[in-house]
This record gives C-alpha cells, sequence and structure tokens, in this order.
C-alpha cells in the first residue's frame, strides 16, 4: 500500500484559487512536477512534459499541478512575480503553489516533507491521496504515461458503484466497465 501524500505547504497559488489543496482533487489522479525557474532540466523537460500529460489526459481524470520549490538563489527566483513571469513566458496555465520557505534549513517545506532530492521531481498521486510515485530527474515520457495509465485503471472493487462515472458495478465475462470519461 502506498503512503498517504503529504498537503503542500505553500505561500501562494498561480491559476489556483487561494485555498487550492491537494484534498480538492480527490478522486482524480495527480500529476504534480516540482521545479525550480533556473533549473535547465525543468525548463527543458520536466515542464514540457507536464504540458503534455495534460493535453493528453482527460482533465476529470488527470490533475496537473506545479510546485515551485525554490533551495537556491531564493531571492531571484522565489517570488510570485518571478512564477508569475516565468509561467506567462512558458505559457503554463495549470495551477502552480510557490513552496513554503524554511528560514532555518533553506529546504522548502513541502520538499522537506517528502524528502526530495532536488528538482525535477515528479510525484503521482492516485485517486485516493496516496503517492504512487516519486522520481527525481528527468523521467521517460513512456514511463510517466505508463504510470499515469496505471494508476487511472486500477481497479478497486470497494470502490465499484460508488464512482458516478463508472457505468456498471458488476463484471461479467467479458470484463469490468471503467470510469467514462
Amino acid at each position: 500500500m502506498y503512503p498517504m501524500a503529504a498537503e503542500f505547504h505553500t505561500d501562494a497559488w498561480l491559476n489556483a484559487p487561494a485555498d487550492f489543496s491537494l484534498a480538492a482533487l480527490r478522486g482524480r489522479v495527480v500529476l504534480v512536477e516540482v521545479f525550480q525557474l533556473l533549473c535547465p532540466a525543468c525548463v527543458s523537460h520536466a515542464l514540457p512534459q507536464a504540458q503534455r500529460a495534460r493535453q493528453m489526459f482527460s482533465r476529470r481524470q488527470l490533475a496537473v499541478i506545479g510546485l515551485h520549490s525554490v533551495f537556491e538563489h531564493h531571492e531571484v527566483q522565489g517570488t510570485m512575480a518571478a512564477l508569475r513571469a516565468f509561467a506567462h513566458e512558458y505559457r503554463l496555465d495549470f495551477p502552480i503553489g510557490l513552496d513554503a520557505a524554511d528560514g532555518s534549513t533553506g529546504i522548502p517545506r513541502t520538499m522537506a516533507a517528502y524528502s526530495m532530492q532536488g528538482t525535477p521531481t515528479t510525484l503521482l498521486i492516485d485517486r485516493d491521496g496516496r503517492l504512487c510515485l516519486q522520481h527525481f530527474g528527468v523521467l521517460d515520457d513512456i514511463a510517466l504515461g505508463a504510470a499515469i495509465m496505471a494508476a487511472i485503471a486500477e481497479y478497486r472493487p470497494e470502490s465499484v458503484g460508488s464512482d458516478p462515472g463508472v457505468a456498471s458495478a458488476e463484471c461479467s465475462s467479458s470484463g469490468c466497465p471503467r470510469p467514462a470519461d
């Protein structure tokens, strides 16, 4: 069984309501791309990959969010103004949280809560709010797509019938129904 995903500690959200939370996304798989503005792999790979995932999957099944987790050059990239300009320049329209700074360690609070090694870090959270993938570094598109598909397709007998998107609560010899898009 996967561990529950920790709620994010953010100072502010961009492209989302101020009270945005992981808990509000329960019922959907959540892809989180943790990045920094000055991280080359974040800019060239991780954020474009998050945008592709957002385009490829139904928003009813997959929520894509970003987390700007600044642990270096905080005075340059750790402001909402810098994040807003960056998101505009790269046309990032999914919700992006600004990871709350921890004045004592220099490691942002959410980054510390997940024991992240750095950026980019990809998190995948299942419909029940459990962390099913945490990957530091560049992740292959096929591997990420397979992980997303597995999380979306995961079948839990105890939840059959409770999801209004499921056409039928019973499996037959021809298969089990999947949630409708």
